[in-house]
């Protein structure tokens, strides 16, 4: 019995968990490339830490979005740039240049599995010269 149950863990349930959690990172990517504040904060978790040039703070859902959509208004997005996605023990992370009308930042995005979703609990970014 606890070979059919291991077996079930490995074959069936972890790459849905693993798929899962791609495809919703994906969604935070292509709401990064086109600014959309609202749709990422869909992923939010509860509180969201928020480093923007070298501001860091921690905010509630709809403060972190209100500071994105601030962020997006003020740097209007061109594009989004991936430069690389992983996983680690749960955890969902994707790095990339996301370029604005006022600059390339280096963009870091932190997701981990609470529950049986993906939220997204870090953001950065940072001017690259």
């Amino acid at each position: 019995m606890k070979t059919i149950f291991t077996f079930l863990i490995a074959v069936v349930i972890l790459p849905y968990m693993s798929f899962v959690s791609i495809e919703e990172v994906d969604d935070v990517i292509s709401a990064l490339n086109k600014g959309d504040a609202a749709t990422m904060a869909k992923f939010f978790d509860n509180n969201v830490e928020i480093s923007i040039l070298g501001k860091t703070g921690i905010y509630s859902t709809k403060q972190a979005e209100s500071i994105l959509k601030d962020f997006f208004d003020n740097n209007p997005v061109e594009s989004f740039e991936m430069l690389h996605k992983g996983e680690n023990n749960g955890a969902t992370y994707c790095t990339g240049n996301l370029k604005t009308k006022n600059g390339v930042y280096r963009t870091t995005v932190f997701m981990k599995i609470k529950g049986a979703k993906n939220v997204l609990q870090t953001l950065r970014f940072e001017l690259l010269k």
